[in-house]
């Protein structure tokens, strides 16, 4: 049987740390530093421009009259700036292009100390209208001059329910003009951002504007190739989440989708932009990104997305959506009701996602309520998941302790039997029925808890309220490894470069733990093997998450303790014998005699 009680503890072991292998990001020889001041050529603007069928001009007209009749003039003029500062951010919107060229979280930092700025600010801005004119051109927004009345700078301040509405106007050469309306809020990431088309019907064909996004968003962590794990772009449409991923460096990667669209994203490790549609449903999306390759080994993912919309050809037509910029924050995305939570890495929806949702997250954030560290939260969290989990860790050390007592006996029946398989097989039985003993009960209770392991490291590996939180001595950030042991060299095959603080612990605890469970010389191996994975697996994940398995290890260990000094002496009993059926089916077959 002890071999068959080891067979399962490594089966166990490979699917948990396979698992956590595949969701975990490859390692880093030297984290990349993403250069703040380097230029992100556009990503999306080739191919969108490719989704609006355009009328081939005439050359020498083309060459003189780029913008053609309708905003040929509009490609120079004078820039103003609006600045928006509100409780949460501080926003820029450029009369170039009528687009938000920056864009600062004020009370998230990025790895160098300054505010997270979403907004990739080289290229000039984002979010912009572009369509095809009548006489063949591709018009783009995103560099024609708006209007707007008041000085060259403009500072508005929203503090708390404050609203304000800025309106940027591009007129065009026919009289007609497309108003951009941004409405923001002091409390809020989202604004609204209102698109008015009054007399365009003789300037855009082909019944189609798109909403563009074109540069991405910018890295905020120092760790690039692990930011970049979590980067992606979304669509959800038709009840259904389309996902992107440039995972490789150079390979572009393209969807378009078809039909009414509820939104598009895209995201980073912990920020999120999306663009939502009220009222008037988008007919389409598309999606774009490509990878490139950074200094030290690094990576950048850069996403662009565009919402397709209708245009019916009338002489006045509004289009409304929502713009949320900031936080991946599981609320946030909830209070939308459209789904827009389905871009956080929760698990797999099937079985582990619910857990996450539904238990961990609010369990989390009630002990946050009144605990101001997380560290000590995650301590907390600890001990609640240890008592939860109490009575099947207990009934699987009763199986693993009556096994161990049972082994000298099945020794003997395997020398009795050693050569009748068929006789070892039932003797063996035999045995575990006269001592109500089960070879799986002892496995069972670690399958149940696998679930519930896999919640906890989706929800602590991607949490925001994590982010550049300290706990104590060396541990300054439990989102990112607490490596405190650095290596003048790179361990081939894992790539391991730098050991981490707690990881180190864990697998210290690890291995007490097998030597008070382990008790057959033979199985040695396990007391080494499976801490030695769990340190390859876990040193460069986040010390948030390994200080939670630090601090269920301590507690094992001394639950076992406690088990073990309870139960040392106690006896290996038979099981009584049954008399008559149980249960129901047994009082209703004493009952019928008595009928009769």
């Amino acid at each position: 049987m002890e071999k068959r009680s080891t067979f399962g503890f490594i089966l166990i072991g490979i699917v948990l740390l396979a698992w956590m292998w595949l969701q975990a990001p490859p390692p880093q020889q030297h984290p990349a530093t993403v250069d703040t001041t380097k230029v992100h050529h556009a990503v999306l603007p080739d191919t969108v421009r490719r989704e609006v069928p355009i009328t081939a001009p005439i050359p020498n007209e083309a060459a003189l009259y780029p913008l053609g009749a309708a905003f040929s003039g509009r490609e120079t003029g004078d820039e103003k700036i609006v600045t928006i500062s509100t409780d949460l951010y501080t926003a820029e919107i450029s009369t170039r292009g009528g687009v938000i060229r920056k864009w600062e979280l004020d009370k998230y930092k990025s790895w160098d100390g300054v505010p997270v700025q979403m907004m990739p600010t080289e290229n000039g801005g984002d979010i912009s209208v572009l369509f095809t004119s009548r006489d063949g051109r591709l018009i783009n927004t995103h560099d024609l001059f708006f209007d707007i009345d008041g000085p060259r700078w403009q500072q508005i301040a929203l503090k708390g329910d404050d609203s304000s509405t800025v309106s940027f106007a591009l007129r065009a050469n026919n009289g007609g003009r497309i108003v951009k309306r941004f409405t923001f809020h002091g409390n809020l990431y989202r604004f609204g951002l209102k698109l008015d088309f009054e007399r365009m019907d003789s300037v855009i064909s082909n019944f189609e504007y798109q909403v563009v996004w074109e540069k991405g968003i910018r890295y905020a962590e120092q760790n690039s190739i692990d930011e970049s794990s979590f980067a992606m772009a979304y669509a959800f449409s038709g009840g259904e989440l389309t996902e992107i991923d440039a995972s490789k460096v150079g390979v572009k990667v393209q969807r378009d989708i078809t039909g009414a669209t509820d939104w598009v994203a895209q995201r980073n490790k912990y920020f999120i932009a999306a663009m939502l549609p009220k009222g008037i449903k988008s007919e389409g999306a598309y999606l774009e990104g490509v990878a490139k390759a950074l200094p030290d080994h690094g990576i950048q993912e850069q996403y662009g997305m565009a919402l397709k919309m209708p245009f019916r050809g009338r002489t006045s037509e509004t289009s409304e959506m929502d713009v949320y910029i900031g936080p991946l924050e599981y609320d946030r995305m909830k209070a939308f009701g459209r789904g827009l939570e389905s871009t956080m890495n929760l698990g797999a929806a099937w079985i582990i996602r619910p857990i996450s949702e539904f238990v961990m997250i609010p369990l989390f954030k009630f002990l946050r309520w009144f605990i101001p560290n997380y560290g000590v939260v995650i301590i907390v969290f600890s001990l609640i998941i240890k008592i939860v989990l109490h009575p099947l860790n207990r009934t699987s050390m009763r199986s693993m302790r009556k096994m161990q007592k049972l082994a000298p006996m099945i020794e003997e029946i395997k020398a009795k039997h050693k050569d009748d398989q068929q006789k070892l097989s039932q003797a063996t039985m035999n045995l575990y029925k006269e001592y109500g003993a089960n070879p799986a009960s002892g496995c069972l209770p670690m399958l149940l808890q696998m679930p519930i392991l896999f919640a906890l490291y989706a929800v602590f590996r991607s949490s925001i309220e994590l982010r550049q939180s300290s706990f104590v001595w060396w541990i300054k950030d439990l989102s990112i490894p607490d490596h405190v042991l650095k290596l003048p060299f790179t361990i081939p095959l894992v790539g391991i470069s730098a050991f981490s603080g707690l990881a180190l612990l864990m697998t210290a605890t690890t291995i007490i733990q097998q030597k008070q469970t382990v008790t057959d010389p033979r199985q040695k191996a396990m007391v080494w093997m499976m801490p030695l994975m769990m340190l390859l697996i876990f040193n460069n994940l986040p010390s948030g998450l390994n200080l939670y398995y630090f601090v269920f290890n301590l507690l094992s260990i001394a639950q076992q303790y406690w088990f073990n000094s309870q139960h040392r002496d106690e006896p290996l009993r038979k099981v009584e014998p049954k008399k008559g059926q149980g249960g129901i089916l047994g009082r209703i077959a004493k009952e019928l005699p008595k009928m009769k």
